[in-house]
């Protein structure tokens, strides 16, 4: 606990929570403090989402009490949370995208009388709201078309519509650009100085230190640290998140890279009819070499591995992968000759929810498995355990759905289901998104081992701590070109940073 801030808005004591003879909390104790920014940080599986569940309702504690102003609660559903003005914005936004601004706001919490809507009052009260964010978003807006960030607002403002005291916002920026996560940290402050008590969650550390006013790290279902934002630093918080120094997360080792694998020549891939997402890009990539893409937002780093892959719509250039030209080659025939991607977004693109963790790594190799078109089962399973134990995945048992796992196991999935086809050259995009600390650094191990042994991977980045420890190599991305080619011993923050500025460059495409 924090001296000095008492009484707390809302409070965690001695809280645990059993599933069957899983303890996903123990003895927890956290204190949320009204004006304040509460960081909550640990890794997947930590026990991050068993309390915020907790206390916004989700949850009832097996042992232990949550108390709001001093007061002890019983919160059975998240409609109780509401009630004492607690909200939960979930990472994954759960918005209408057919519906309004207006009317995503006040879902479930209609203006009216005798059944009738008032459409009027409604947005009137949604621009009140957004003015108050400093958002210049009409109330009438099909969400569905609003980018990433400002949907975010939206969510924010139908918390808001509620008189909320404590909003909990779990991992916010996953998926926002450096200008939305500003935008994002003004209204954060804006609403600190109104009094409510923010709970934020991310694994983004140097953001939760930017942002945070108090920090709580969970480890193993235990409270591992307290402690003023303020009088702590990076190695102080992923020391307590993993239990090790956050040096020995990406000591990069280094290897002789063999022939180049992988060649790209002047390739482009339209955004519009006047501009392009990526501009005339040319590289190489050799057998056991780690090559990161940095850059921001908007780059075109998601776009080039699309086109290498073959998903890209409209791409040109040419794009050799072992002496063979397979820019016109199906993604069917990229596969087969050796070259696999690991989208960014692992829910919707990298795996399948209704299946098992085993079906989901067998998914893209099914022809391997089987003789006279049927899968061999037992082959299958041995198979399938064997990329678990390669990758760390950790599963009590393969047939568990996918989705029982947490996120960076779920991460760890997909990168087994690449290398079920046994791919030549890995194409992985922004791999540690929403990905814990220690499953990063298993990550990283796992690619290490990929690279020891011959394969050449390509991966994209905007975290500079990633590719500084991960790359051999590093080619900077900004307005749809590449900008720099830098090795190992040239890289350094400040020319990362420098160098993907996309206000220094001219405008590409047009």
């Amino acid at each position: 606990m924090i001296a000095g801030h008492e009484p707390a808005l809302l409070r965690a004591e001695d809280v645990s929570k059993v599933f069957g003879g899983t303890v996903a909390l123990q003895n927890v104790s956290m204190s949320v403090h009204a004006g304040k920014v509460n960081v909550l940080v640990g890794e997947n599986g930590a026990g991050k989402s068993t309390l915020m569940s907790i206390f916004a309702g989700l949850q009832l504690p097996t042992s232990g009490r949550v108390l709001v102003a001093g007061n002890e609660v019983r919160m059975g559903s998240p409609r109780d949370a509401g009630a004492l003005g607690i909200r939960l914005i979930h990472q994954e936004l759960l918005l209408f995208p057919n519906l309004s601004v207006a009317e995503n706001i006040f879902a479930g919490n209609e203006i009216g009388t005798f059944g009738r809507v008032d459409l009027g009052s409604q947005e009137d009260r949604t621009s009140d709201l957004l003015t108050q964010l400093g958002q210049n978003i009409s109330p009438r807006t099909i969400a569905g078309d609003l980018a990433v960030g400002a949907q975010q607002m939206v969510a924010i403002c139908k918390a808001l519509s509620h008189n909320v005291k404590a909003l909990i916002m779990d991992e916010p920026t996953s998926a926002l650009s450096a200008r939305e996560v500003d935008a994002l940290f003004r209204v954060v402050r804006a609403l600190v100085d109104r009094g409510v008590g923010i709970i934020y969650i991310s694994h983004r550390i140097d953001e939760l230190l930017d942002v945070g006013d108090l920090v709580t790290v969970l480890r193993d279902g235990r409270v591992v640290g307290n402690a003023v934002a303020a009088d702590v630093d990076r190695s102080w918080i992923v020391e307590r998140m993993i239990g090790r120094k956050p040096a020995e997360m990406f000591a990069h080792r280094p290897r002789t890279v063999g022939k180049p694998i992988l060649t790209v020549t002047r390739l482009s891939v339209p955004r519009t009819a006047t501009s392009s997402a990526v501009c005339e890009v040319s590289f190489s990539l050799a057998e056991g070499e780690i090559v990161g893409i940095y850059g921001l937002m908007g780059a075109g780093r998601t776009e080039l591995l699309e086109a290498l892959f073959g998903t890209a719509y409209g791409a040109v250039g040419q794009i050799s992968l072992e002496g063979d030209d397979v820019q016109d080659m199906s993604v069917t025939e990229r596969i087969r000759s050796g070259m696999f991607l690991v989208p960014e977004d692992r829910q919707r693109e990298g795996l399948v929810q209704e299946l098992s963790v085993k079906a989901n790594v067998s998914l893209a190799h099914l022809s391997s498995l089987a003789a006279a078109g049927v899968v061999k089962r037992q082959f299958e399973k041995s198979a399938v355990q064997s990329l678990v134990g390669q990758v760390g995945i950790k599963v009590a048992d393969m047939e568990d759905p996918v989705t029982s796992l947490s996120g960076g196991n779920q991460q760890k999935a997909v990168v087994a289901k690449a290398l079920m086809t046994k791919p030549n050259v890995l194409l992985m995009d922004d791999p540690m998104r929403g990905v814990d600390i220690g499953a990063k650094s298993d990550l990283f191990s796992t690619m290490q081992g990929l690279a020891d042994d011959g394969m050449a991977i390509l991966f994209t980045s905007s975290d500079i701590i990633e590719v500084l420890g991960m790359a051999d190599r590093v080619l900077v991305m900004a307005a749809g070109r590449i900008v720099v080619d830098l090795r190992r011993g040239q890289v350094t923050a400040d020319a990362l940073v420098a160098a993907a500025n996309p206000h220094s460059l001219a405008s590409v495409g047009a």
